[in-house]
């Protein structure tokens, strides 16, 4: 009989490329993972990795079995939801992963709202970019985490994982000086390419969002600020200190002197969990508060 969590092991090594990121993210050794590895060869009795220079990869035998793994782990989040359904409905810790933007102006109306409708349930909020959801979610970190993609940055769920939309919102274009009447769509970001750019982090999302839609406009932005929180980039803005691409989550405080201009790119966000864990009633219970807390101003996804 193959062990559950040695199928996981194999899981987690496809998607993450190498034993020591295994290792990492599920607070193992690299010799322990390696280890029960091994003993899952054993029990397959065929090869499932083989050398590749100073890693591993997976034989045929190896990826198969990681696509029986997947709707082996799908099945057994399917019969936990219906579990807790049967013992008490809505109750216990709730690991919920959230971006900035939606800790803010999201989450808390639905924190409260669960509050009064389900006591026993116990919310437990972590600010996790969407870069990092998928391992998150799959390591058992996180229950159920908000992610976001744009339309000109699509970000295809991970295997193991599912999500429901929650909403859409408008991108704009924050300047310290108003656009110009005759510009419009893309073509008006022109018009700042010799301006300094205030961006994210280079590995989120947001970063990507603004590099694509200045690159679809014609020209690469010089990047003076690296600012993560949007509250901060719409001050650096006001003060004169460069352009930004914010979501309408992160505009809704714009300080005097900015500008803000929509630009014809949207943001969708969703709300994301495990595949098989949609029916759990705490992530039903969630799902229904998040979607009852989202500004009337926004669009559903």
């Amino acid at each position: 009989m193959l062990d559950v969590r040695r199928l996981r092991l194999l899981r987690e090594l496809a998607l993450r490329g190498t034993i020591a990121a295994v290792a990492e993210a599920l607070s193992f050794t690299p010799s322990a993972v390696s280890q029960q590895l091994g003993t899952l060869e054993r029990e397959a009795g065929v090869a499932l990795l083989e050398r590749s220079g100073r890693g591993v990869r997976l034989t045929p035998a190896g990826e198969n079995l990681v696509r029986h793994a997947e709707a082996v782990l799908e099945r057994l989040e399917r019969a936990a939801a219906e579990l807790a359904e049967a013992r008490h409905g809505p109750a216990g810790p709730l690991r919920i992963g959230a971006f900035p933007t939606a800790s803010r102006t999201i989450v808390p109306g639905a924190l409260a709202r669960l509050a009064a409708r389900h006591p026993a349930l116990e919310p437990r909020v972590s600010e996790t970019d969407p870069a990092g959801v998928a391992h998150a979610l799959r390591a058992g970190d996180l229950d159920v985490a908000l992610i976001h993609d744009y339309d000109l940055v699509p970000a295809p769920l991970e295997p193991g994982l599912a999500a429901e939309p929650l909403c859409e919102e408008a991108m704009f274009l924050a300047s310290h000086a108003p656009a110009p009447a005759d510009l419009e769509g893309l073509a008006l970001l022109a018009h700042w390419r010799d301006a300094p750019w205030i961006m994210s982090a280079p590995d989120t999302l947001c970063r990507q969002v603004t590099e694509q839609v200045c690159r679809a406009a014609g020209f690469v932005p010089r990047v003076r600020h690296q600012v993560d929180e949007f509250a901060t980039v719409l001050a650096f803005v006001g003060a004169g200190q460069g352009c930004a691409v914010v979501p309408e989550l992160g505009a809704t405080s714009a300080p005097s002197g900015v500008f803000l201009t929509p630009l014809p790119v949207r943001r969708r966000t969703r709300v994301a969990f495990r595949s098989g864990a949609g029916p759990h009633p705490a992530v039903t219970a969630l799902t229904r508060a998040l979607r009852e807390s989202v500004p009337g101003r926004l669009g559903d996804a």
